[in-house]
């Protein structure tokens, strides 16, 4: 018997058009930081899951947070023109931060889109900060915060 359990989270990932510009919002504004980066591999697995053209170039990159190994992954793909994102959106990353008004802050220093903020209310009573960002390539991150927790 094993205390293994039958499913682990491992990272979400996001593709991106320009692997160093992202890196500005994900490691610059949200603080992740590089594990590794790998350049294009022709026989990368994420050509076939992507339905990635032949013609693109790869790159990619996981990403770590404090007390958290390869929590993200940005995989770029260029040398094509990706479409656009369909909408409504179909993915997310939700990220608790520490300090919302800095990150807010960095990711409209960046150009991006920002939303409103909105009062965050859980089933469980607590009331917080939440707010979407938009990054270079049409993807969104919700990040929140609920006052008194972790300071």
């Amino acid at each position: 018997m094993t205390d293994k359990a039958p499913v682990r989270f491992q990272r979400g990932n996001f593709v991106v058009a320009d692997l160093d510009r992202a890196l500005t919002f994900y490691e610059g504004v949200l603080g992740f930081e590089i594990e590794y980066r790998l350049g294009d591999n022709p026989n990368s697995y994420s050509r076939p899951v992507f339905d990635i053209p032949d013609e693109a170039q790869l790159g990619f990159a996981t990403l770590n947070l404090p007390g958290q190994r390869r929590v993200m992954a940005l995989t770029e793909i260029s040398g094509i023109e990706l479409g656009p994102v369909p909408h409504p959106r179909r993915n997310a990353i939700v990220l608790e931060t520490q300090d919302p008004d800095g990150v807010m802050a960095g990711a409209r220093a960046l150009g991006l889109k920002v939303y409103d903020e909105e009062v965050l209310k859980t089933p469980d009573g607590r009331v917080g900060r939440e707010i979407g960002i938009v990054d270079f390539d049409d993807n969104l991150v919700v990040i929140y915060k609920f006052p008194g927790e972790g300071e």
